[in-house]
Parts: structure tokens; sequence; C-alpha cells
């Protein structure tokens, strides 16, 4: 099963791409995960005629891919840029081959209330592009506490055990909807 991780946060040393790091380096047998660098893809331009680089990349990544993850901070109660950039792009495939019938996971973290309004957007998103989110287990993460370290690496062994329980139930939902 092939999944494409996408991560809201364009900074390395982000807590949330370390939650993909964790995920990736935690993957169940028979999963590989890849994440998605959206640094060089630029913001949606229907004006754009020739798709740039990164932008054909990150499509044909998310073309491959049997489910998804997506993993980004909280911006003002909603999705990073970033990420719903990615996700627009995608969606003006012709047929919304790209998107249309996949599976994916959410995480994220943040301050406060974590992520859970930017991830309750998202699911808002999904609906309109056809990706099918997994309920529970939700991965919520502070990530101002002690969970991560100074790279933005996950520490904390109950949000690693989390991860590799959302791995696991991502896995049977995409083939559960794939059928």
């Amino acid at each position: 099963m092939k999944v494409l991780a996408l991560c809201g946060s364009l900074r390395e040393k982000s807590s949330n791409k370390g939650l993909l790091r964790c995920a990736q380096a935690n993957a169940p047998e028979g999963m590989s995960i890849t994440i998605a660098d959206l640094s060089a893809v630029p913001f949606y331009n229907a004006d754009l005629t020739e798709k740039p680089a990164a932008v054909k990349t990150l499509l044909a990544q998310m073309d491959e891919a049997d489910a998804f993850i997506f993993g980004g901070p909280e911006y003002n109660y909603s999705i990073s840029p970033a990420l719903k950039n990615a996700i627009d792009w995608a969606s003006r495939a012709e047929g919304n081959t790209i998107l249309g019938g996949k599976a994916a996971a959410l995480m994220g973290a943040g301050g406060g209330m974590g992520t859970s309004r930017a991830q309750h957007h998202l699911r808002q998103v999904c609906v309109f592009v056809d990706i099918h989110p997994l309920n529970k287990p939700e991965v919520f993460a502070n990530a101002f506490g002690s969970s991560f370290d100074a790279d933005g690496n996950v520490v904390d062994e109950k949000i690693k055990e989390n991860i590799r329980m959302q791995l696991i139930a991502l896995a049977a939902w995409s083939e559960r909807i794939r059928q």
C-alpha cells in the first residue's frame, strides 16, 4: 500500500513534519509512506497553462498513492495554505481521478486545542473532493510541550502508539472503501 503524506508546515523542524516522519518510521508491514515536498509548489492559478515541475511531481505522487496522510498546523482556526493549495491543484484533475475515492488519515500538532478546528475544516474539504477521512483514532498533539525534541521529532511514546494505531486503521479503511 502506497501512502503519500502531505505536511501543511513547510519548516523542516516542524512538529507536524515530525508526526509524518514518525508515521513513516512506524508504518505497518505492507505500507510505504512517502512525504511530499510542498516547498516549491506555487499557489494554484488557473492562468498557468503549463504546470510547474513541482506541481507535476506532486500530482504524480498523489495519483500513485492508494491513500493519504494529511498533517499540519492550525492557522487562524483552519487549514494551512500549503496543505489546502496541494489539494486545490489535485482537485483540478478531470474526473477527480487523483483524489476521489481514496482514504486519508489526519494528524496535527498545535497549541491549545491542538489542530481540532483545522482537522474539522479539512474534513469539509475532503467531502467536496471525495476523499474519505478515517474517523478514529484521531491524532492531536501539543506542539509546545515535551512531546517533540528540538528538531520536531516525536519523543512521546503515547503519540507514537497513537500514530501506529492510526496507520493500522488507515490500511483497513483504505482496503474497505476500495472494495
